[in-house]
């Protein structure tokens, strides 16, 4: 299997990797707490239509490596990063969806632009997830502690009813199936349980409003109008007003997980981007 190693100070972090297709290199990062499996209905498409797609596990989730610490945002840029370079690319086009979109900030930010020509947010926590006085739409504080909770006290059982509702899935409303259900919950339970909590630390506190002004490259930005996991209206909404080069489409009855549900337009709308 694919992986390249990440050499830090302080431990080398082993990342895995899919890469298919040739051309303008596309790399795809997946949202909390999945792996590039979650990409399934976009790889093919993006490879098909004439790029080279790569789309990796972020440490402690999939196949890549777990440490014990260093799950903060520029640590997961870091091995980004290491894909970057590593593997030679250039004229880069970055692709986070949900949490990815932090790494893509992030990127910006410690590394820069040069090597980027393009950026896309799907569903993206960008800029802030947290309720504060001048973020009023966020998510409480009690909310977020709540998470952490049950992810220390039943990771898995909190797992199961947290992919409902990134699908808003019910049983009036079946959204994806059963089978997919069950598929991302085998996913998300294998992860590592420090490293979904560590991580969900890292998307739940971290504020990259200070951040946006470095996103200085064409940027597509896309969110479902009914995304209960983050709403649009403290993420979409504040990253299109702060990203100066931004198109921003709003999917119509789209849930979080739109990139299963709504398959079809996401990748209309991604490889439209793409190509233009």
């Amino acid at each position: 299997m694919p992986f390249l190693t990440n050499e830090t100070e302080t431990q080398n972090i082993d990342i895995f990797f899919e890469d298919y297709g040739h051309g303008q290199p596309v790399i795809l990062i997946h949202g909390w707490p999945l792996s590039h499996r979650a990409w399934e209905q976009q790889i093919w498409a993006i490879a098909e239509a004439g790029f080279r797609c790569i789309a990796y596990d972020r440490r402690g989730f999939g196949n890549s490596s777990a440490p014990f610490r260093s799950y903060d945002y520029s640590s997961l840029a870091s091995d980004l990063n290491a894909i970057i370079t590593q593997l030679e690319l250039k004229d880069v086009v970055l692709v986070g969806f949900s949490m990815g979109g932090g790494e893509v900030v992030r990127y910006c930010t410690d590394y820069g632009t040069d090597n980027i020509a393009k950026a896309a947010l799907i569903s993206s926590i960008i800029p802030l997830v947290a309720k504060k006085d001048d973020n009023p739409n966020g998510v409480p504080k009690e909310d977020l502690n709540g998470i952490m909770k049950a992810l220390q006290d039943d990771r898995v059982g909190f797992l199961e009813d947290f992919h409902k509702n990134f699908y808003n899935y019910s049983e009036d409303n079946e959204t994806v199936s059963k089978a997919h259900l069950h598929y991302d919950w085998t996913i998300a339970s294998h992860a590592s349980p420090i490293a979904t909590i560590q991580a969900a630390k890292a998307w739940a506190e971290t504020d990259f409003r200070p951040e946006l002004k470095n996103v200085d490259v064409p940027t597509l930005i896309v969110h479902g109008h009914e995304d209960n996991i983050v709403p649009k209206e403290t993420s979409g909404d504040q990253a299109a007003e702060s990203i100066s080069n931004n198109t921003y489409e709003v999917i119509k009855n789209g849930p979080h997980g739109l990139n299963i549900t709504h398959k079809d337009e996401l990748n209309e709308v991604l490889l439209k981007f793409l190509k233009s």
